[in-house]
């Protein structure tokens, strides 16, 4: 699977571990984050991401800052993307089954980093369900 993953300062080493999981399970990671801790802007590094979801570059993103909220506003200004803010295991399920969301926010000063990790375990397994919800996702979109 293509999988993109960008990050501000907060999301650093949470980045790095999910990188490296990611990697160990085969999968091709583009990495847009910063790999410093020094104060960065989270929208110059979540539209890469974002763009790449959005133009089927990768099959799934993944975003990560100090709230997760930043940047899930920013990526949902994309066409496309259904970006979800998760803090537990049950949020990215629905996230996934429900809303069909590719891009998975992670707030990084919530969350443990073994926390964020069982998140993109789940997130990458989670099929969506289909039926009723494609429904409403197709309702989404205002272009």
């Amino acid at each position: 699977m293509k999988l993109s993953i960008g990050n501000d300062h907060a999301g650093t080493d949470y980045k790095n571990k999910i990188v490296a999981y990611l990697e160990q399970l085969g999968h091709q990671v583009k990495n847009h984050g910063t790999n410093a801790n020094n104060s960065v802007d989270y929208p110059d590094f979540v539209h890469p991401v974002a763009q790449d979801v959005e133009a089927h570059n990768a099959d799934l993103g993944i975003i990560i800052c100090g709230s997760g909220n930043g940047a899930n506003m920013t990526a949902n200004k994309h066409q496309g993307v259904r970006s979800a803010l998760c803090w537990n295991q049950e949020i990215v399920a629905l996230a996934r089954q429900h809303n069909n969301a590719n891009v998975l926010s992670i707030p990084a000063r919530f969350v443990s980093e073994q926390e964020a990790l069982e998140f993109v375990k789940v997130f990458l397994e989670t099929p969506f369900e289909g039926g009723r919800h494609q429904n409403r996702i197709d309702k989404i979109p205002t272009s």
